[in-house]
C-alpha cells in the first residue's frame, strides 16, 4: 500500500471523508496526527454565499499534488502518510472542499507538514473557485493559484 494519496474528486459522483483521511494516514507507529479540512462558508467578504463551483485542471492538478507530497516527504521524512483530496463541480455551504492529512512520529512533523502541504495546494494548484451568493449573482474568486509572486511574499514558498 503506498504511504501517499491524492485525488481529485467530482462533487456529482461522491463526497470527500475526512475519515478516510485519517483511516488512510494511521499507522501504530505514529504519535502525530492532522487533518486540515476546508470546508464552503456561508459569509465571504461580506457577501452571503449560497454554493461554490470549483473548477480544476485535473492533468496539472495532479501534477501539483505529487510535488507538494515529494517536497513533504523530502522535509519531513520517507515515513510521513498523506492524504490529499479536492472537490470539484458544486458544493453548497458546508460541503467539505479539500482535505489534507497527514501522520508521522511526532505532532511538530504533522502539524508543519500539514500546513505546507494545504498552503501549496491553495498556491500553486490550479483550482478555481466561482462563489454563488444569495442576490442570484455569481463571483469568480480572485485567487492566486498559479501566481508564483503571491506564493514568495507571502512567506509559504517551501520549495
Amino acid at each position: 500500500m503506498s504511504a501517499h494519496h491524492h485525488a481529485i474528486v467530482d462533487s456529482a459522483q461522491a463526497k470527500i471523508n475526512p475519515v478516510d483521511a485519517l483511516d488512510f494516514v494511521s499507522n501504530p507507529q505514529f504519535g502525530g496526527y492532522n487533518v486540515f479540512i476546508g470546508r464552503v462558508r456561508q459569509v465571504n467578504q461580506g457577501r452571503e454565499v449560497i454554493g461554490i463551483s470549483y473548477d480544476i485542471f485535473d492533468a496539472l492538478a495532479q501534477v501539483h499534488f505529487d510535488e507538494a507530497i515529494a517536497r513533504a516527504t523530502h522535509a519531513f521524512g520517507p515515513n510521513i502518510r498523506i492524504w490529499l483530496a479536492h472537490a470539484k463541480g458544486r458544493l453548497n455551504v458546508g460541503d467539505v472542499a479539500v482535505v489534507v492529512a497527514v501522520g508521522t512520529k511526532h505532532r511538530d512533523e504533522a502539524f508543519r507538514a500539514c500546513r505546507q502541504l494545504i498552503e501549496e495546494v491553495k498556491h500553486r494548484s490550479p483550482i478555481w473557485k466561482q462563489e454563488h451568493y444569495v442576490d442570484g449573482s455569481s463571483e469568480w474568486s480572485e485567487g492566486c493559484s498559479l501566481c508564483e509572486e503571491h506564493v514568495h511574499e507571502s512567506g509559504h514558498d517551501h520549495a
